[in-house]
């Protein structure tokens, strides 16, 4: 399938304006982008894994709008066929008439010039790799599986090969360092590990790749079990070793059931507070007595949150830690005899 870009050169304070312009042609969303660093709370909503490097903030944009063609090459915008051309030069137009309007708001619209690409699915799949690269958590060197580690990280430790795919990241730094060391403080040989949002594995197969003995990990994406597929051959970990699951164990009862109940030494969960304090009496429920629950993606300032929710379904809390402005809260199940 292929698609006409149409991208548009402008200022990152022009965003919003041009955006809702190209409406009135048969333009809806875009493709955004600058180099604004984001928020606290634009962060927490995205969490992507990995957040590629924006660069210096230099007030520049440049917005995509995607237009599928079809076999002749013209384009159908709102039961219309137009040329290329045709669309190129009625968003040049509209921009050029918003210039004084813009203007008189205190809004720079910048060069605003429109050009024209082709392109296919298979680059939209493929153009975000240029953004994650490896990184290390402590001893080990988590690398995306098309780089290969540069000469000076050649040096001994576990080295996880990770492709996220499309849908998920490749862990980001302080979540998921701070999520590791946690279980690692905790993991044996013996250890049975439930990973809930589990998007590209990272979690659960690190964990079996340190020795766990199995893993279960739930998702909402039916991108995850193939993901998770590849990534467990591309480190020689057994298929049999890591059962996905499908659904949301907030309020899926059948799902509950097929992850179990005091089943797992170490329940994981690298999401949003959001979702961490709805999930966690499933969560418990499937935590073995004297077993823990490893919670991270939480922002400074909603840590006594997500521990509050953990201390009202018996979960005692055995620590926060914190990385940059990330917080990983874990609470422990009482064993038999403990009150």
């Amino acid at each position: 399938m292929k698609w006409m870009r149409f991208r548009v050169r402008t200022r990152a304070e022009a965003e919003d304006i041009l955006i809702s312009a190209m409406q009135d042609i048969g333009l809806y969303g875009a493709q955004i982008e600058d180099h604004v660093p984001l928020t606290a709370a634009e962060k927490e909503q995205m969490f992507v894994d990995i957040l590629p490097d924006a660069g210096e903030d230099d007030g520049s944009a440049v917005l995509s709008f995607y237009v599928e063609e079809t076999e002749t090459g013209d384009l159908v915008i709102e039961d219309e066929i137009r040329t290329p051309d045709q669309v190129r030069r009625e968003m040049s137009a509209l921009i050029e008439g918003l210039r004084e309007t813009a203007r008189e708001a205190g809004v720079d619209l910048g060069e605003g010039r429109v050009t024209i690409e082709e392109t296919e699915d298979l680059d939209w799949i493929n153009n975000w790799k240029q953004y994650f690269h490896q990184f290390w958590i402590d001893d080990i060197l988590v690398i995306p599986s098309w780089e290969e580690p540069e000469e000076e990280d050649r040096k001994p430790g576990l080295v996880l090969h990770i492709d996220p795919g499309t849908a998920f990241g490749t862990g980001m730094h302080e979540t998921t360092q701070l999520c590791i060391r946690q279980i690692r403080k905790y993991l044996t040989g013996d250890t049975k590990i439930l990973d809930l949002g589990t998007g590209s594995g990272i979690l659960a197969i690190l964990a079996l790749m340190l020795g766990a003995d199995s893993a279960v990990g739930t998702d909402l994406d039916p991108c995850a079990p193939p993901a998770i597929l590849d990534n467990l051959k591309n480190n020689g970990v057994d298929p049999a070793s890591f059962r996905v699951l499908l659904g949301n164990l907030i309020d899926d009862r059948a799902l509950q059931d097929q992850v179990g109940y005091e089943q797992y030494d170490i329940v994981a969960a690298n999401i949003l507070a959001e979702v961490l304090i709805p999930m966690t009496p499933p969560a418990v429920r499937a935590l073995k007595k004297g077993g823990v629950y490893i919670t991270s993606g939480i922002l400074e300032g909603r840590e006594e949150a997500v521990a509050e929710a953990m201390r009202a379904q018996g979960l005692e809390i055995a620590s926060i830690t914190a990385q940059g402005e990330w917080r990983c809260v874990v609470g422990r199940k009482p064993a038999d005899g403990e009150s």
